[in-house]
């Protein structure tokens, strides 16, 4: 029987720019080496792969995860040196990167490292590098296209504030007006009647929450 692993990606903005959080590993194989914090399905515990994200996310991170999507699965012969045959579900989940996390078993240490140097990565564990890369294509697609996950975006927002996110994720400069239009036309989010943000000089920018 195949080796059948749960591997998270954790992805937050910090300072501008997108982050994944990686785990120190404590234990072999591979040691000391950074990678994704992970765990291997229990069919005794797991009554779903979500309930098995859910159970990894508490015996690593501490914590449960918000947003749980799962990206897909990746399995073949000669990936992981403990079995013959190993198989991958990879799950994504956008935090707010002042998610309370610490390290649980089998972690030595959690660190948020920029999300384009994980996918350039050669020291990385197993095949991790890969794994991330296939979550930020699929979360730079939602993006994208305007679909922002709950948990993700501190509410209520402005418009900047949600253009300044999507840039982050995208790692590219976005038109203001055709930002702005995009968000109105396609129902992202609801203006809080009533609730503006003052911004010193400037006009004071109208409050929105997702849909």
């Amino acid at each position: 029987m195949p080796l059948v692993r749960v591997d998270l990606v954790l992805l937050g903005v910090k300072g501008g720019a997108l982050h994944v959080l990686l785990s120190r590993r404590k234990e072999a194989p591979y040691a000391g080496r950074m990678g994704l914090p992970g765990g291997v399905l229990r069919i005794d515990l797991d009554a779903s792969l979500e309930a098995a994200a859910q159970r990894v996310a508490h015996e690593r991170l501490s914590n449960e995860l918000p947003n749980l999507c799962q990206v897909g699965a990746v399995g073949a012969a000669n990936r992981d040196p403990r079995a013959p045959w190993a198989l991958s579900v990879i799950y994504r989940s956008l935090v707010q990167p002042d998610l309370a996390v610490t390290p649980g078993k089998r972690v030595e240490a959690l660190v948020w490292t920029l999300a384009d140097e994980v996918i350039r990565s050669k020291e990385l564990a197993f095949d991790h590098a890969d794994l991330v890369a296939q979550a930020l294509e699929a979360t730079r697609l939602d993006v994208a296209n305007l679909r922002f996950p709950k948990g993700w975006v501190t509410e209520p927002f402005t418009v900047p504030d949600l253009q300044a996110l999507s840039e982050a994720v995208l790692g590219r400069t976005l038109d203001k007006v055709t930002f702005r239009r995009r968000i109105h036309a396609e129902g992202v989010a609801d203006a809080q009647e009533g609730q503006m943000r003052s911004s010193g000089a400037h006009r004071p920018s109208q409050l929105f929450r997702l849909r």
